[in-house]
């Protein structure tokens, strides 16, 4: 499914990823760890396509995704991965529905289909009595599964989620992690994951620690 070989990436003079090799199968949950500065961030954003890479290649499915530029590389972001952040990202002036559909509607497809599986999808995941909510009248934890929901409307390959609990109590935490292990089990999907929680990379198919940009165990 996700394939990285020899990644690199400099900032000037700083080096931040000195030949990060990965794979991440279909239908796992990787999480990848290490403490700040030592280049997560950095590397989740180059497997999302929101930075490129100074040397190295990154396969999804059959795609090096290194050799997209502009529309292209803007269309398989679109159709192929789902992002999840820690702060949710949501619009305020949006519905919870209008904030899923977000995605579907960039990539012109049909509207009234996209709004159909944005229900559904907020149905999943526990927030049928939210569509019509905007973000001010949501919880935290009722915040972040609306990007859940967000991040699966296209039926991405991959979702890529940069700290997704780390603004969450831990009863929150814990439901949202439940949630990844549920698309996991039900969905098939396939999850990438920076984090800090501890309990989440114990619960990971795979963990990589990542230290001085290198990934060492």
């Amino acid at each position: 499914m996700l394939k990285a070989k020899g990644i690199y990436k400099n900032y000037g003079s700083l080096s931040i990823l000195k030949g990060i090799d990965l794979e991440v199968a279909q239908g796992e949950i990787a999480c990848i760890v290490g403490s700040s500065g030592a280049g997560k961030t950095t590397l989740l954003q180059i497997l999302g396509t929101l930075d490129v890479p100074d040397k190295g290649e990154i396969f999804i499915g059959d795609q090096n995704i290194v050799e997209l530029k502009n529309e292209k590389l803007a269309e398989f972001r679109n159709q192929k991965l789902g992002f999840i952040f820690q702060f949710h990202q949501l619009l305020p002036e949006f519905t919870a529905v209008e904030n899923v559909v977000l995605p579907a509607m960039i990539g012109n497809r049909p509207i009234e289909q996209s709004t159909q599986r944005a229900k559904e999808l907020l149905e999943f995941l526990g927030l049928k009595e939210r569509f019509e909510h905007k973000p001010s009248q949501l919880s935290g934890g009722e915040q972040q599964r609306v990007a859940v929901a967000r991040a699966l409307i296209n039926k991405p390959d991959i979702i890529l989620a940069d700290e997704p609990s780390g603004n969450l109590d831990s009863a929150n935490s814990k439901e949202l992690h439940d949630l990844f292990f549920r698309l996991k089990k039900e969905m098939n999907q396939t999850f990438v994951i920076v984090t800090h929680n501890p309990d989440l990379a114990a619960m990971a198919d795979k963990r990589f620690e990542m230290k001085d940009g290198l990934i060492v165990k």
